[in-house]
């Protein structure tokens, strides 16, 4: 059974209110590419994928008058994907939302979010967030999809998430960089602790665990890092746990081992000011270890990094197309 997880960039853009595919020569949200463009590349890379699941991180959105859970089946019809069928947890108003694309003839998925733990995902977080004895209230602007799924390797518990970016976006002087980068950081190591309590639950209960998406984080990707003392990322997996508590994801163990060493990458970014790309590892497909033996292979999908994806003309093309993000796949036996 293969799982993957796929941040589109600017998927809303693709549908009418009705979610409708505007396979046209209209502009996409992406720099330079029509709709019809960037709907053909990820067509071409879902199809590649050929997964049992998908969690689809920056889906199309639902709001007043759009149903992303519409959209997103239309694109697999048009796509021919046998994973057909949508899921979503709780809507968000950032038109990206988090859905579960996934193959009804393979896989039972219902949303299931719980409240143990650590409050529930649309809720709220108490935590001292600037060290000054008073609690701040920390909420997801995209609360993670939390999904329970009948398999072929068994019942699976699924956490999708998108954590908040620690970009300083809007920022026009230095000390506004450093000052919405320290906040941005502080929010999004907040959700990764709310997560982690989430995951802990699950490992307490003796359930067999996937956490799946985008964490914005990695290590060595800011200078603010050292300030905090541990990423995101390692919160979430538990590296200071016991190893009967940690989940794993081998990009990620390989990226913390040597931050010397160049590291796996998941996502490529155009910097104009810089006129370079930069890349990034920030999508992961973490498992408990209950699941660490039924997991035979990871992938990402990227298109320099990947030999079937560099040699393979259509699909490196697509990739590049189609996201900023590449997918990343699971194969559980």
């Amino acid at each position: 059974m293969r799982i993957a997880t796929y941040n589109v960039e600017w998927f809303f853009k693709l549908f009418d209110d009705a979610g409708t595919l505007l396979r046209d020569d209209g502009w996409s949200g992406r720099w330079n590419v029509t709709r019809a463009a960037q709907i053909d590349a990820l067509a071409r890379v879902f199809q590649a994928l050929d997964a049992d699941a998908i969690l689809v991180v920056e889906a199309p959105d639902t709001s007043r008058g759009r149903d992303g859970t519409v959209a997103l089946r239309n694109f697999a019809v048009h796509a021919g994907l046998r994973a057909r069928d949508a899921l979503m947890g709780f809507p968000n108003t950032t038109q990206q939302e988090l859905m579960l694309l996934y193959d009804p003839d393979v896989i039972t998925a219902r949303h299931d979010p719980l409240t143990t733990g650590a409050p529930q995902f649309d809720g709220e977080f108490a935590i001292d967030l600037d060290i000054d004895a008073t609690e701040d209230l920390v909420r997801f602007s995209k609360p993670p999809l939390e999904a329970a799924l009948e398999t072929p390797v068994g019942p699976l518990r699924l956490i999708g998430a998108h954590v908040k970016s620690k970009a300083p976006h809007g920022a026009v002087t230095d000390a506004d960089v450093m000052r919405l980068a320290i906040a941005n950081r502080r929010k999004q190591l907040a959700q990764c602790i709310w997560l982690r309590r989430r995951v802990a639950a699950h490992l307490d209960a003796g359930e067999a665990l996937i956490v799946a998406g985008d964490l914005n984080d990695g290590p060595g990707l800011d200078e603010y890092e050292a300030l905090f003392g541990r990423s995101g990322l390692e919160i979430v997996l538990g590296t200071a746990e016991p190893a009967e508590r940690r989940l794993y994801d081998p990009h990620a163990a390989e990226a913390l081992q040597s931050k010397l060493s160049a590291a796996p990458t998941t996502a490529r970014f155009f910097k104009r000011h810089e006129n370079r790309y930069l890349q990034a590892l920030l999508d992961y497909i973490m498992v408990s270890p209950a699941l660490r033996p039924r997991a035979d292979k990871w992938r990402i999908w990227h298109p320099f990094d990947d030999p079937e994806c560099w040699e393979r003309k259509d699909l490196h093309g697509a990739l590049l197309t189609a996201s900023d993000h590449f997918p990343v796949t699971l194969d559980l036996i």
